[in-house]
C-alpha cells in the first residue's frame, strides 16, 4: 500500500539527528492543506519513535513507513 502513496510534499531529513526531523516536519506541516501527504525520508533511527507518536498525539494520519538502504520514508496525511 505505501508504494502507491504520492506525497504531495517531501522533506529529505536525512544527515540530521534527532531533534530535527521531527521540528522540521511540524514545520512543514503547518503549511500544508488537510488531505495532503508529507514524505519524510530520515537516516535518524529515533525518527522511527519520533513520527508514528508525533502523527497521532496531533491528530494526523500515520499512513506507515519504508525502509531503503540507509534511511526511512516516512508518511503522514495532514489533518
Amino acid at each position: 500500500m505505501i508504494e502507491n502513496i504520492t506525497p504531495d510534499e517531501t522533506l529529505d531529513c536525512i544527515g540530521l539527528s534527532c531533534p530535527m526531523p521531527l521540528l522540521k516536519t511540524k514545520k512543514a506541516i503547518k503549511g500544508m492543506k488537510s488531505g495532503q501527504i508529507i514524505e519524510i525520508i530520515s537516516s535518524d533511527p529515533g525518527t522511527k519513535n519520533d513520527l508514528p507518536g508525533f502523527a497521532k498525539k496531533a491528530g494526523h494520519e500515520y499512513l506507515g513507513e519504508k525502509d531503503d538502504e540507509g534511511s526511512t520514508s516516512f508518511y503522514i496525511k495532514v489533518k
